[in-house]
């Protein structure tokens, strides 16, 4: 493991040297690459040198203790040597989450997809909650939420709805709620206070680049349509909405957000991209048998991940065997216990193999 830290160090000083190279600033499309994997390599570099300082450090104070006489010395070098030992260990514990391979869609914006599913116009009203519980938490991030394509129920709730979620590491946190979430609360409309259960899905799914997916433009028929719901007065008077259909996969996405065709077409081919993506990502995956799943699940939209009972002011993390009872803050966006829960058990399955030597 240390010949591997080693190597990624001498690597940082190469990455380093390259970036004074006046060639090499000339060209800015290199000199952006080049200075991202140079970024991206000094924490665990940064870690490294302090792990190699401290082990210093340590010999140091072992010869300390092997030669010195004074009892009083004596006492501080052990006292000393202790806290070094603590240190150098949880600098190794720092390293191996360092060196677990990252998710290179992990910096990626996220595509939310909310679609309601068993328990009528109850499910619909949830899934509007649902949206508005992550439009709170995408606020306390500071990312925005850009709704793609929303479909209304005749109760005000959500049908489905789609939004471009933006920021820095958006997807890195996102990721952890795709799956069935599940909804037990008595319902506005019901008079003799039953308590019903309803469900809804979501999908999380990374932004892809044209670069990360090609679409032949010949493998698409483009519609487009009349707007409908509300929009003002240009609704229903010009074809600004768009429905792509990918004609191989059978895949629809539709978009009437904007009152612009263009950009509602632009809008419809980033979700197509992304739910291409995934398809072949999960093809991929499916051949070559990846490995066994990890406890934080697959992303598997027919998983049920989560219960809310408001009754019990309770949220039920099903993953994790979680139980908070704080629902009135978690619906209002305080999604971080969940989400740094779920990172650090992931992160825990990832190290039962990582060792330092």
């Amino acid at each position: 493991m240390f010949q591997k830290l080693q190597a990624l160090e001498e690597k940082f000083e190469a990455l380093s040297l390259m970036l004074g190279d006046a060639e090499l600033i000339a060209v800015p499309t290199k000199y952006r690459q080049t200075a991202q994997a140079h970024a991206e390599l000094k924490e665990i570099i940064d870690k490294f040198r302090e792990y190699k300082a401290i082990s210093q450090e340590i010999a140091g104070t072992k010869r300390l203790l092997e030669e010195e006489q004074e009892e009083e010395l004596l006492e501080m070098a052990r006292e000393e040597f202790q806290q070094l030992e603590e240190q150098k260990a949880r600098c190794e514990e720092d390293l191996k989450l360092l060196l677990i391979p990252k998710d290179p869609k992990d910096a990626k914006n996220a595509i939310l997809e909310i679609r309601a599913g068993t328990g009528g116009d109850e499910a619909t009203l949830f899934a509007q909650s649902i949206f508005r519980m992550y439009s709170r938490y995408a606020e306390g991030h500071g990312w925005t939420v850009d709704v793609l394509s929303v479909h209304h129920s005749s109760v005000g709730g959500f049908k489905e709805i789609i939004a471009m979620i933006q920021g820095e590491n958006v997807y890195s946190r996102f990721k952890y709620e795709s799956g069935v979430h599940r909804v037990q609360r008595v319902p506005e409309t019901e008079t003799q206070g039953r308590l019903h259960t309803s469900a809804i899905t979501v999908a999380v799914l990374p932004e892809v680049d044209e670069v990360d997916i090609h679409i032949d433009p010949k493998e698409l028929r483009i519609d487009t349509y009349c707007s409908s719901g509300p929009g003002g007065q240009s609704v229903n008077t010009t074809y600004s909405a768009v429905r792509i259909t990918h004609i191989p996969s059978g895949e629809v996405v539709t978009c009437q957000d904007e009152k612009s065709q263009i950009k509602n077409r632009s809008k419809a081919m980033k979700v197509l991209r992304s739910r291409l993506y995934e398809k072949a990502l999960q093809h991929q995956q499916n051949e070559i048998a990846q490995k066994r799943r990890a406890m934080v699940g697959s992303g598997d939209r027919s998983e049920k991940i989560r219960t809310y009972n408001f009754p019990q002011n309770r949220v039920t993390d099903h993953r994790l065997g979680l139980s908070l009872h704080q629902l009135n803050t978690i619906m209002e966006g305080d999604l971080d216990t969940i989400v740094d829960a779920l990172i650090t058990t992931e992160r825990a399955e990832a190290l039962k193999d990582q060792k330092i030597a």
